[in-house]
C-alpha cells in the first residue's frame, strides 16, 4: 500500500467526495442566487468510474474513511450505488471503509431507507435558522420543513449519532445559534457551527463580517456552561465543549470548526476528489490532478494511484487564508465538495 503522505509527514485517510456540482437551494454564502452554470453531463464521473476511483484510494492508498458531498448528493441518482460499492470494498484494516454523507436534507427522508441498505454509517445534515424566515432567507428556498422531516426520519433509524452543521453570519442569523443549540441538546443530536469561509460568490466574503470562534463562543456562554473537553482532538476539525445540564436542557456536547480562526491544517487528514474526476489536496487550492482523463485515456489503477500520490506530497503546509496572496478558489463551494 502507497499511502498518501504529504511533505509535512501528515497521512490522508479521509476522503471527499463530491458527487455533483448541482444543489436544490442557492444559500447565500455558497452560490449566487441564479445558481451557476453548471458542469456538462460528460465531464461528471459516471457511477463506475467514481467507485473506481474510491476504490483506488481504499485499496491502494489507505483511505479509511469515505464521505459524499456535493452540491447536493442526493441529487446523483446513483447515490445508493456508489455507497454500496464503497460498502464492498476493503480498507487496510479488513474491513470495509466508513460512508457517511454531508446533505441539505431536502428529499433525505425519503431516500433514507435505501441509503441505509446500500450500508451508509452516518449523515451530516446543514441547518442554519429553525426560523422559517430566517431559513428561506439564507437558502433562498422554502424548505425547513422538509429538513426537520429529513432529521427526523435520521433520529428514528440507526445511522447515529445525528450530527448538524450550521454557519451563522452576523447581521443574517446571528440570534439562531442559542436556538440550534437548545434543538441539538434537547434531542441528542451533535451540533457543529462552522466559521464561514471564502468559498461562496466571487468578492462576497468579508472576514470582518465573519462570526468568529470566539464570538460564538460568547454567545453560547451567555445561556450555557460550556466546559472544554479533555479528549485528544487527532484530526478532527471540530473543538468540543461539554454543554453542562440545566434544569432546562440535558447538556451534551457542541463543536466550532474554527477553519479561518483556528485551523486545523497541521493534523489535516484528507484528500478530495470532485465530481469531474480532480483531486484536491485541500479545500482552498487552486491546483488539480487530472485523474478523469488518465482514467478515459486507459491509466491502469496503478497509475492512477501513482498520480494521486504524486500531487498529495505537494499539499501546502496550510491553507494560507491568513497569509498576505491568498487567493479563493476559482471553483465555489458546490464545484469542489465541503
Amino acid at each position: 500500500m502507497l499511502g498518501l503522505k504529504d511533505a509535512y509527514g501528515r497521512v490522508a485517510r479521509d476522503m471527499r467526495v463530491s458527487l455533483t456540482d448541482r444543489c436544490n437551494l442557492r444559500c447565500t454564502y455558497c452560490m449566487p442566487a441564479e445558481g451557476m452554470e453548471w458542469m456538462p453531463g460528460e465531464v461528471t464521473l459516471t457511477d463506475d468510474e467514481t467507485i473506481r476511483l474510491i476504490r483506488v484510494a481504499v485499496e491502494l492508498l489507505g483511505v479509511t474513511k469515505v464521505r459524499f458531498t456535493g452540491g447536493e448528493p442526493l441529487i446523483r441518482p446513483g447515490l445508493a450505488d456508489i455507497v454500496a460499492g464503497t460498502k464492498a470494498m476493503t480498507a487496510h484494516h479488513g474491513g470495509a471503509p466508513e460512508a457517511a454523507l454531508t446533505t441539505n436534507g431536502i428529499g433525505l427522508d425519503r431516500k433514507l431507507p435505501a441509503l441505509a441498505a446500500a450500508g451508509l454509517d452516518r449523515v451530516n445534515i446543514s441547518l442554519d435558522s429553525l426560523d422559517r424566515d430566517r431559513y428561506k432567507q439564507l437558502a433562498r428556498r422554502d424548505r425547513l420543513a422538509d429538513v426537520l422531516r429529513s432529521i427526523d426520519a435520521v433520529a428514528a433509524s440507526d445511522l447515529k449519532p445525528v450530527k448538524i452543521n450550521s454557519v451563522i453570519m452576523r447581521g443574517v442569523n446571528e440570534q439562531d445559534a442559542i436556538p440550534l443549540a437548545e434543538f441539538a441538546l434537547r434531542n441528542g443530536y451533535q451540533l457543529r457551527f462552522i466559521e464561514q469561509m471564502p468559498l461562496g460568490p466571487k468578492g462576497e466574503w468579508d472576514r470582518s463580517q465573519m462570526v468568529t470562534q470566539r464570538e460564538l463562543l460568547d454567545t453560547l456562554h451567555t445561556r450555557f456552561t460550556l466546559v472544554p473537553v479533555d479528549e485528544p482532538r487527532g484530526t478532527s476539525p471540530a473543538e468540543i465543549w461539554d454543554v453542562l445540564p440545566d434544569g432546562t436542557q440535558p447538556g451534551g456536547r457542541i463543536g466550532v470548526i474554527a477553519s479561518v480562526t483556528n485551523p486545523f491544517c497541521g493534523a489535516c487528514d484528507r484528500t478530495r476528489l470532485t465530481s469531474d474526476g480532480q483531486v484536491r489536496t485541500c479545500l482552498f487550492s487552486n491546483t488539480e490532478t487530472d485523474l478523469r482523463s488518465m482514467m478515459r485515456g486507459g491509466a491502469s489503477d496503478q497509475e492512477l494511484a501513482d498520480a494521486w500520490t504524486g500531487a498529495h506530497r505537494l499539499k501546502p503546509r496550510a491553507h494560507g487564508i491568513d497569509e498576505d496572496g491568498f487567493v479563493q478558489p476559482e471553483r465555489n463551494m458546490s464545484a469542489i465538495g465541503g
